[in-house]
């Protein structure tokens, strides 16, 4: 349960203002269908967190545990440093919708734009922390429903009036502690 949690709430952080958030105002501003697109949302994100959680598994089974351990522990504080980055979006990442339509063009758009993102990369990290990925990858794709769906819903409303900083702040910091807890033994249970 505690890997469901803190995934769902450390991507739900990391996703306010992320590029994937961006995307969504500009989406929901640019064709107003919410359905198609929080449905492009979902979609995508299970299948490239999916893709992450089954990668954060692989990894617990191919490292040794002490290895794993300073990785991770380096993984999530390198994240509390991305975190504080500010992310933009690139035009041409909404172009795809011409010719896919709204869903398409989410999906696409979107699991492009989550490729190599620091969600996507929390979730390998979270997947190979905890002992259950699944838990993690419906976590983080909970997180990013829950970033994401207001943004479709009230786009460029809701983005002005959002302290992102802050926002940004708490979610680096919630990424330093779990890399400063994997370093120091937290997950030891688990076998890290």
């Amino acid at each position: 349960m505690e890997s469901l949690l803190v995934s769902t709430g450390v991507v739900a952080l990391a996703e306010i203002g992320d590029k994937t958030q961006l995307l969504a105002f500009i989406l929901a501003a640019r064709f107003k269908k919410p359905l198609p697109i929080i449905a492009g949302i979902l979609v995508a994100t299970i299948v490239n967190h999916g893709l992450a959680g089954a990668l954060g598994a692989w990894i617990t089974s191919a490292i040794s545990p002490e290895v794993l351990r300073w990785v991770l522990g380096a993984s999530f504080i390198g994240m509390a440093i991305w975190t504080m980055i500010p992310d933009e979006i690139e035009e041409d990442e909404t172009q795809v919708a011409k010719r896919f339509g709204v869903f398409g063009a989410t999906l696409v758009t979107f699991f492009l734009a989550e490729m190599g993102d620091k969600t996507q990369i929390a979730t390998v990290a979270m997947a190979a922390h905890y002992a259950s990925p699944v838990m993690v990858v419906i976590g983080t794709t909970l997180g990013m429903l829950i970033a994401d769906v207001p943004a479709v819903f009230v786009g460029d409303k809701l983005a002005n009036k959002i302290p992102m900083k802050l926002v940004h702040s708490i979610a680096a910091g919630v990424f330093a502690i779990l890399g400063v807890a994997t370093l120091l033994g937290a997950g030891a249970r688990f076998g890290l």
